[in-house]
């Protein structure tokens, strides 16, 4: 048994796991902590469905699979730089944090939030870049090939993966307690130009082969690579207008999440 397990899990999964569940329970008693008022229950479930994504696309069949079927890697691709950056977002962790925080604490974090290289990652543009701009490098150039011959750039892929589909996610929604916060049109325009480069994207790969697969497998993937991420891309589209006809009847209605 013991023999078995570990042909699914080496020691840095594990470590993985460990990580991923630190996350969860750190968020969880902090909710069920808070003082001010009752932490909505959605947001915790949020918090716990994203981190099960990014468990679901690193550990298991899906990132064993990644490797040899492009198909399987473009799932890994949507659960972890689209599907788990926006279930993180929605519940509000960095609003968790501070309400959290002694006073004297949470005003180093707040300094640290309005730094310019903060204001920078989060700057629309800058997410835009990091994120579909990253994609595009990822799929064009040298830097897929080495995903699949080294661990390290690997790891870093996939970090890259999360974060910029983080950072682009709260640029776009703009729901944490951060001090700069542009206009609901400029974001959609940010949106929609986005979506159109990652449709973009997903028509090149099907229209040219890649070397670690197969041309067909890459064509099952750029298929999944346009619908799913438009889902997705539609899911963060309700958020943001949500969020915006929120804003503007905030006197009338409450926020859901």
């Amino acid at each position: 048994m013991r023999d078995n397990f570990s042909n699914y899990f080496n020691s840095f999964d594990l470590f993985i796991i460990l990580f991923i569940l630190l996350f969860i329970v750190g968020y969880l008693v902090a909710a069920k902590k808070h003082k001010k008022k009752p932490w909505p229950k959605l947001r915790s479930i949020l918090w716990v469905t994203g981190f099960v994504c990014i468990l679901v696309s690193v550990i298991g069949p899906i990132a064993k699979l990644s490797h040899h079927l492009f198909v399987f890697h473009m799932i890994m691709h949507l659960l972890l730089g689209m599907l788990a950056p926006f279930f993180i977002a929605l519940s509000r962790p960095i609003t968790l944090l501070l309400t959290s925080l002694k006073t004297q604490h949470a005003r180093r974090v707040t300094r640290l939030l309005r730094s310019a290289t903060v204001r920078l990652l989060t700057h629309p543009i800058s997410a835009l870049l990091l994120n579909i701009g990253g994609l595009w490098v990822l799929y064009t150039s040298t830097v897929f090939n080495l995903i699949h011959e080294s661990t390290f750039w690997l790891n870093f892929v996939h970090i890259h993966l999360f974060f910029s589909g983080y950072l682009f996610t709260i640029s776009i929604i703009a729901i944490e307690p951060f001090s700069h916060k542009f206009s609901y049109l400029f974001r959609s325009s940010i949106m929609i130009l986005a979506l159109a480069g990652h449709d973009i994207l997903s028509k090149f790969l099907f229209s040219n082969p890649l070397n670690s697969f197969g041309f067909s497998d890459v064509q099952y993937g750029a298929v999944l690579m346009y619908y799913g991420g438009d889902f997705v891309d539609l899911l963060l589209i309700t958020a943001l207008c949500y969020f915006w006809y929120h804003s503007a009847n905030s006197n009338k209605t409450r926020a859901f999440i």
